[in-house]
């Protein structure tokens, strides 16, 4: 195994992964809601591409103000201050006031968080151990931080936005695309195609047939992990999406038996549905 293969791949990992809770802090609000553009404080969110590539705080929020003791004012002796008679030198030193600082309490949703970063590292290392200096790498190391990304957001605020699932959709067919037309590659384009729109048509079917129960969200997300999985063929394919369900059972299970959940209570799929792709493709990858 190349060292430093993984360690580009570690690197990846977390530079990207840095980046994404001010992304998720961002998208992660309800459907009539616009994108945030402040930071609870009410910093207008400055930077790269408009604000959106950044640290987790904001410059002014993870900078508190500097604690500025009170100063005489212009022209007052310290002796003006103390009682009559008494010498300056003897006067009482008044105690400084108490500071002032523009800290705020951080709601959790853009709290600094180490998971999705750690996440993004570790998904990124899988993917290099297990796929090898192949040409498809380069678009698994690609995807993975949006995914990463689209799972958080989906956790949060039970919503797959519509600018991460189509440009996922589209970067997984162009990326791998690219791949296929290099030697070494161990999948195959067409079947990848196909296997976005067997995966994100079953999913259609499961939205018509019961929309309470799956989002549309799930369905365009679907498009982009069916590519993927289909990349390396159809039972890859069968086994991711069946395992998404399967964590995502599990999940459910656990939070009734624990009486933290009904029957009915709603779940975020998304992050199962990543998660049951990633168990996929790493599979493929190593069969591959």
């Amino acid at each position: 195994m190349d060292a430093a293969l993984l360690a580009l791949a570690a690197v990846w990992g977390a530079f990207t992964g840095l980046l994404i809770p001010r992304a998720a802090y961002r998208f992660a609000v309800e459907p009539e809601e616009p994108w945030r553009t402040a930071c609870p404080a009410g910093h207008p969110l400055t930077g790269p591409a408009r604000g959106w590539l950044g640290p987790a705080r904001c410059a002014p929020c993870a900078v508190p103000a500097a604690r500025v003791p009170e100063t005489p004012a212009p022209g007052t002796a310290a002796s003006e201050t103390s009682a009559p008679g008494t010498p300056a030198s003897e006067a009482p030193t008044p105690e400084p006031p108490e500071p002032r600082t523009t800290d705020t309490p951080t709601p959790p949703a853009y709290a600094p968080t180490t998971l999705a970063p750690l996440a993004t590292v570790l998904v990124c290392v899988a993917l290099a151990a297990a796929t090898g200096a192949r040409p498809e790498l380069v678009g698994w190391l690609a995807l993975a931080p949006v995914a990463v990304l689209l799972a958080v957001v989906d956790r949060r605020v039970h919503r797959l936005p519509d600018p991460l699932t189509l440009p996922l959709a589209a970067a997984a067919v162009l990326l791998l695309g690219g791949a296929a037309l290099l030697p070494g590659h161990a999948g195959s384009w067409t079947s990848g195609l196909l296997g976005g729109l067997a995966l994100g048509g079953f999913y259609l079917l499961l939205f018509l047939i019961n929309p309470n129960g799956m989002g549309f969200g799930d369905v365009k997300l679907a498009l982009a992990l069916g590519v993927a999985l289909g990349w390396y063929g159809w039972t890859v394919l069968f086994v991711g999406g069946f395992a998404g369900f399967l964590f995502g059972a599990a999940y459910g299970l656990a939070l009734v038996l624990l009486r933290r959940a009904g029957r009915r209570t709603g779940i975020p799929f998304g992050p199962f549905m990543i998660a049951g792709a990633l168990t996929g493709v790493l599979l493929g990858a190593l069969a591959g």
